[in-house]
Order: C-alpha cells, then structure tokens, then sequence
C-alpha cells in the first residue's frame, strides 16, 4: 500500500515539473510574439510619424493587432490558470484514493 502511495506522488512531481516546465514556456513564446508586436506597432507609428500623412488604413491595423495580442495574452492566462486547477483536482483525487 505505502508503495502504491509512494508511486503516485513520484508520478504526480513529475507531472507538476512538466507541466511547470510548459507553463515556463508559453510564458517565454508569450512575452517574445508581445514584445514583438510592440517593436512592430511602434515602427509603424514611427513611419507614419515620417509621412506626416495619417494613414487611418494603417491605424486600424495596429490597433487590431494591438486587439489580438490581448486576446492571445488572455487566451494564455486562461489555460495556465486551468492546468493549475486541473493539478489541484488531481492531487485531490490521489489524497481521496490515498485513505
């Protein structure tokens, strides 16, 4: 019995680790594609700063990637704050198959 306690908890640190290590991860590729919409945005703002001409083509493309890098930014937090859930609810369920 204390076995079959000891493997699960080993099984559920290495699934913690992974899922840290994914987490860390989306963090990184997020903070990059934000990081680099914004040097984006800014270069664009820049150019039209140059033109002087107010280009509301351009305006509205920016403020719509502007739009989906928030959406996408949100989209992350969502899933990370769920696969924490999702962790707790498992440890849960192996302390209850535990007693």
């Amino acid at each position: 019995m204390m076995m079959m306690v000891m493997m699960m908890m080993m099984i559920l640190i290495l699934m913690m680790v992974m899922m840290m290590r994914l987490m860390m991860m989306l963090m990184t590729m997020m903070m990059i594609t934000t990081t680099t919409m914004v040097v984006m945005t800014m270069m664009m703002m820049l150019v039209m700063m140059m033109r002087r001409r107010r280009n509301m083509v351009m305006m509205m493309m920016m403020m719509m990637m502007m739009m989906m890098m928030m959406m996408m930014m949100m989209m992350m937090m969502m899933m990370m704050m769920m696969m924490i859930v999702m962790m707790i609810l498992l440890l849960l369920m192996m302390m209850k198959s535990c007693y």
